[in-house]
């Protein structure tokens, strides 16, 4: 950050002549505008910037000298800048302070040392750090202990005592505005040490902290990093150092919020080898899984969970978790061990206490959740602190790591053997009145098989198949109602044209009542139809298995002869793309109706990539595939196209793409290549659509523009993405349809890495004070003509894929 372009090398050599450049500043010699210090060895700079092209504000900055570019590292008036025009100056006073004024004599930014001396000058180090000395080398003042945004090697930054927070970060507003931003980074000194990065008041991430007279930090090619906390005598110190010889190297916290580790990788660039917290997960943001609930990160996905004996509190984990079980402190409780977990927030210390101690100082104290005895040094910055942490309330922001962590014992309700004991008593109780409801149970069961014995004859028949299918695909048979041919076809007036609601690519669809059920969409598989018995097995197996509010649910179904019949719940306000696309029912969908139809259908796609026991990619999420209910509900519909991942797949390759043109991903199109990252493709393409009431696949209606996406991804470089709304709610939508906009075209980037997780995705809809990247251009679409450019091996659902029209369902 802090980047300006690079000034050409002879426009440099020919100021230099005119400008002083050495590398001290003295009370004789104060420092104006043309002027400019230069360390011994050449590394960094002192001078006069302007971040913009105006060059209407000067800033009194630190910068690498050798390298291209000026990359800041320290600014003395971040918040008040001088007016080029003022004739900016840098001086010592008698009263030995640094003070940078104008040429009205108004100053800008001060050091306060208020001592009397004579022979004291102000010198540029090459570790980039500005001092202020007596005559005999004695420091007054140094840069390095009132930083801004940036760290640099060989720095000691005295973060404060036991009671008061001292040296802390402050990111840049913007990448061109180096006035205070809205993120810091301090220490918590309350809280064990910890670093925290701070959204204005409100913490934003917990780092880990090297504690002790131990050292952290890691190998980068051949540069070694070390950070360690150090106990001065007086308080705590922060060290950042790398290995001799080191290319440049820095810390910095962005204006984004994301502290890094940068290293200069000798070919114009820098290059981040850490950043906290990651892009790729939204469990690294503070408490982000709620109370009780921790980030999982020992898979491939960072997911919410609940700790052990805690549920979900709704159905995300925005509220956290809660006991299964009650705490009683007149009853006996005991301890799980957690391994290799981040320790939660807001702990206490305890002095003076053994391991054991710990354990019994938790176990006497009613109101104690959870302890834990650190890793941390006895030695050190630790040395007058006991290892031994408790928490006596909600555990917050803790996750599970593959790689670092530490035991956390966890206090739940009742031991194991009292559990167990209980449950034996119980099950001895019941055993009697088992054996008598049994033999009463016999006789109904017997009349029960006699009466099935002919129908289960029949289905044994033509339902092996799918059985074995759904062992090889779920490992599990599958429990779902088998309705016969005959109730169906009453149900349906023998299928009349007055009870058809709707039709597809599968065939049509039928509304009907059948015994024991309330109305129903009965789904029938034409003859003729595309979409054959590979997609209807695969819609049982997949569909019956998942159970969520936002998936449409499958009661039964019927096999007879050459019939494949679906048997769905009733949806009575039919599919999302009736309302959305038509002129006259578009009105029907206020703006919170439509954010809520987004957020559910996010909610119902993480199900599907992360929380369900199967990982399906679904790979045809469209408008017309959401149906709604009574309440407006969205619901994912349509799953023979649909593929189940393992637990560790991350990837799939096809030579039979299937999917509908403008929703399908890049990489799906041209390589056959899908993820969960093709189904984050169509959502953003299904947001646009939500937002805009326009058709991805009927780009004519936007002029200029080729698809749906570059037009809204224009309008928003634009900052006219208003533009792109319904005109139905442009006047009635708050600022946070932009926010969607956002959103969309974050999902609807070229490269599958570019764009979010649907966990990253619920956050950023749910936080709205979460800054999110700015998204790339999509230039795929651009680059297409699906009107003129025939694709091969690519089946349009229309034909290939199930494409249901609904009337009420």
């Amino acid at each position: 950050m802090g980047m300006t372009p690079c000034v050409p090398i002879f426009i440099l050599l020919f100021l230099s002549s005119f400008c002083r450049s050495d590398d001290q500043l003295t009370q004789a010699k104060p420092l104006s505008s043309s002027d400019m210090l230069v360390s011994k060895g050449g590394d960094f700079a002192l001078g006069f910037f302007s971040p913009d092209s105006s060059n209407a504000r000067l800033y009194l900055c630190i910068w690498y000298n050798n390298i291209p570019g000026r990359t800041i590292v320290w600014t003395a008036n971040r918040d008040i800048p001088i007016a080029t025009t003022s004739s900016p100056m840098l001086a010592i006073t008698n009263s030995s302070d640094l003070v940078l004024s104008d040429s009205q004599g108004h100053t800008s930014w001060a050091t306060k040392n208020n001592i009397t001396a004579t022979g004291v000058a102000a010198v540029l180090l090459d570790t980039g750090n500005l001092v202020l000395e007596f005559a005999n080398g004695t420091i007054i003042w140094q840069s390095s202990q009132h930083p801004t945004d940036t760290v640099l090697p060989g720095t000691r930054i005295f973060l404060g005592d036991k009671a008061h927070v001292a040296g802390h970060l402050v990111a840049w507003k913007s990448p061109t505005d180096p006035s205070t931003g809205d993120f810091s980074l301090s220490s918590d000194l309350s809280m064990n040490l910890q670093l925290v990065i701070w959204h204005g008041s409100m913490p934003y991430t917990r780092l880990n902290m090297p504690s002790g007279t131990s050292v952290d930090g890691g190998i980068y090619h051949n540069t070694i990093i070390f950070e360690a906390i150090v106990s001065t005598g007086d308080g705590f110190s922060y060290e950042f150092s790398v290995s001799p010889g080191s290319p440049y190297t820095r810390l910095t916290l962005d204006y984004m919020g994301v502290l890094r580790t940068l290293i200069w990788n000798n070919s114009s660039s820098w290059t981040t080898i850490s950043a906290h917290p990651t892009s790729s997960s939204s469990c690294d943001l503070y408490a982000s899984c709620g109370p009780f609930g921790y980030c999982d990160s020992m898979g491939a996905v960072a997911t919410c969970r609940c700790l052990d004996g805690f549920e979900p509190v709704g159905l995300n984990f925005s509220s956290g978790c809660r006991r299964s079980e009650a705490l009683e402190c007149s009853k006996q409780s005991h301890f799980v061990t957690l391994s290799r977990m981040k320790l939660p927030d807001k702990s206490l210390h305890v002095l003076n206490r053994s391991f054991d101690e710990c354990q019994t100082e938790c176990t006497i104290n009613c109101s104690c959740t959870a302890y834990a005895y650190t890793n941390s040094s006895s030695n050190g910055a630790m040395a007058d602190q006991s290892r031994c942490l408790v928490w006596t309330s909600e555990l917050v922001d803790t996750g599970k790591y593959s790689n670092y962590g530490e035991n956390l014992f966890l206090r739940l309700a009742s031991s194991p053997v009292q559990k167990n004991s209980k449950l034996l008593n119980i099950a001895f109780s019941t055993i009697a009145c088992l054996l008598i409801l049994t033999c009463v149970a016999l006789v109904k069961i017997c009349r029960y098989r006699a009466s099935k014995q002919r129908k289960n004859e029949i289905q044994k028949r033509v339902m092996p198949e799918y059985l074995s299918s759904s062992r090889r695909t779920g490992g599990e048979n599958i429990e779902l109602p088998f309705v016969s041919f005959k109730d169906i076809a009453a149900a349906t007036d023998n299928f009349s044209d007055s009870t058809e609601i709707g039709w597809g690519g599968f065939g049509k669809v039928y509304k009907g009542k059948l015994d024991g059920l309330n109305e129903v969409a009965i789904k029938r598989l034409s003859k003729d139809s595309e979409q054959g018995i590979k997609e209807f097995k695969n819609e049982i197996v997949l569909i019956a298995k998942l159970q969520h509010i936002n998936l449409v649910r499958l009661l039964g179904c019927c096999i007879h002869g050459d019939e494949r019949i679906l048997i769905y719940e009733y949806l009575p306000n039919k599919s999302l793309d009736v309302f959305i696309f038509d002129a006259t029912k578009q009105y029907l969908l206020d703006w919170s109706t439509r954010l809520n139809i987004i957020k559910g259908v996010a909610r119902g796609l993480l199900y599907l990539h992360q929380d369900s026991r199967l990982t399906i990619i679904h790979r045809d999420l469209k408008a017309s595939n959401i149906l709604l209910d009574s309440e407006m509900t969205p619901k994912i519909s349509d799953f023979g196209m649909a593929k189940i991942f393992g637990r560790n797949q991350r990837q799939a390759k096809t030579s039979r793409v299937v999917g509908t043109y403008g929703y399908m991903s890049p990489e799906y199109v041209m390589g056959g290549a899908f993820s969960v990252k093709s189904d984050t493709y169509s959502f953003g393409v299904l947001i646009l659509e939500i937002v805009s009431g326009l058709k991805i696949s009927s780009p004519q209606h936007i002029t200029n523009f080729d698809s749906l996406t570059t037009y809204a991804w224009r309008l928003w470089q634009d900052g006219k993405a208003t533009e792109l709304v319904q005109s139905s709610v442009i006047e009635s939508c708050p600022l946070h349809v932009l926010r969607c906009i956002h959103v969309g075209l974050l999902c609807v980037q070229d490269h599958p890495d570019d764009r979010p997780l649907m966990s990253s995705v619920i956050f950023m809809l749910e936080n709205e004070s979460a800054l999110l990247p700015a998204p790339k251009q999509p230039a795929y679409f651009a680059m297409q003509n699906w009107e003129t450019q025939p694709r091969e091996n690519i089946e349009n659902s229309a034909n290939a894929v199930s494409i249901t029209t609904l009337e009420g369902r």
